[in-house]
């Protein structure tokens, strides 16, 4: 397996992954998403690609002071390989070789099997609340209900 930049070619493979995987949200496009991240200086979306294909994603950025992590997803026939624990290691690689001193990463609250594995993997919950608002009303309100 290899873990590197996302190549184009499995853009839309990486979207199906994340769709799959219940990432996604109708009032976020992941393919905005995706674009952002590999346009940017500051972010990129690392994959882990196998024989059969794009098996595993993580986009990873920073902003300037702790690093964050998104769409972290594992193709369901991979899983509980350690393909998970190795995409989260190359992301921390690529923000610490940025200079980055930590690493964030927020877990949607029902999602105690993802927890768990961060947890695993050395993060622990921190005492903040996170607030968020869309500049457009239309999405904003899809957000909300």
């Amino acid at each position: 397996m290899i873990v590197d930049r996302l190549p184009e070619h499995l853009c839309e493979d990486a979207v199906v992954l994340w769709e799959d995987a219940g990432l996604t949200r109708p009032w976020n496009d992941p393919r905005a998403d995706l674009a952002r991240a590999l346009a940017g200086p500051s972010s990129t979306v690392l994959a882990a690609v196998e024989e059969d294909g794009l098996v595993g994603t993580a986009m990873v950025g920073h902003d300037g002071h702790r690093g964050w992590v998104y769409y972290v997803a594992v193709r369901p026939s991979h899983r509980g390989r350690g393909l998970g624990r190795a995409l989260m290691a190359a992301c921390e690689q690529w923000v610490a070789g940025r200079g980055i001193p930590k690493m964030q990463l927020m877990v949607r609250t029902g999602n105690a099997g993802t927890r768990d594995f961060y947890e695993r993997l050395g993060y622990a919950v921190q005492d903040t609340v996170v607030l968020g608002k869309f500049f457009d009303p239309r999405r904003q309100a899809r957000q909300s209900g």
